[in-house]
């Protein structure tokens, strides 16, 4: 596998992404693709992440664009009631990332096979009801007095599925594509639900 970066222009705020190379496997039963928007970038969050100690964060463009490649292979988690992170209940994997205008958008697949419950759950909730939220290491902020943090670096360790009102900034989003890459058709039939993998008392956050 390789990941290679391209950068363009558009609308006068550039363009830049990095992608993982997946060998394309026909009918796969484990990999369901997905497409997101993790975050904003140069917009303040409309509530205080987890570990933000109660306060809104700016993710800084700069700052975004230099974390593009620690994407690349990390995990993405859910919660049982699909409210915060949970890091040992990893259910797909991110190979694609790109700052879009303000939006840093990403793709991936789902394990499908083995989190029906994901799938379940997220179509069991409906278009546009589901979002997503990053996990980081090693942030820095401009000012820790100043009541919004300015983020000027950062490192992604993963990414959470949950719903959208809940995660730090409203504007993401989550949906399930089909096996090209396209809009997604729902199977006639749906998979039963599985009892959920994350469901153990673990402490969670947004």
């Amino acid at each position: 596998m390789k990941a290679h970066a391209e950068s363009r222009t558009g609308n006068g705020t550039g363009s830049r992404g990095v992608e993982m190379a997946v060998p394309v496997v026909v009918g796969h039963p484990n990999r369901v693709p997905f497409a997101g928007v993790l975050t904003l970038v140069d917009v303040p969050s409309e509530k205080a992440p987890a570990g933000a100690r109660g306060h809104r964060v700016v993710l800084r463009r700069l700052a975004a664009e230099a974390a593009l490649p620690s994407l690349m292979g990390m995990a993405v988690d859910f919660t049982s009631q699909w409210d915060g992170h949970d890091a040992r209940a990893k259910c797909g994997i991110l190979t694609h990332a790109a700052i879009e205008g303000f939006e840093l958008r990403v793709r991936g697949y789902l394990f499908g096979r083995d989190y029906p419950e994901v799938e379940l759950g997220i179509d069991e909730h409906g278009e546009g009801a589901m979002g997503m939220s990053y996990e980081l290491a090693d942030a820095q902020v401009a000012d820790m007095r100043a009541s919004v943090w300015q983020l000027e670096r950062v490192m992604f360790t993963g990414a959470a599925i949950l719903l959208r009102h809940k995660a730090a900034y409203h504007g993401t989003s989550f949906r399930l594509l089909g096996e090209d890459g396209g809009p997604r058709r729902k199977a006639a039939r749906r998979r039963p639900a599985c009892p959920s993998r994350n469901a153990r008392g673990r402490t969670t956050g947004r």
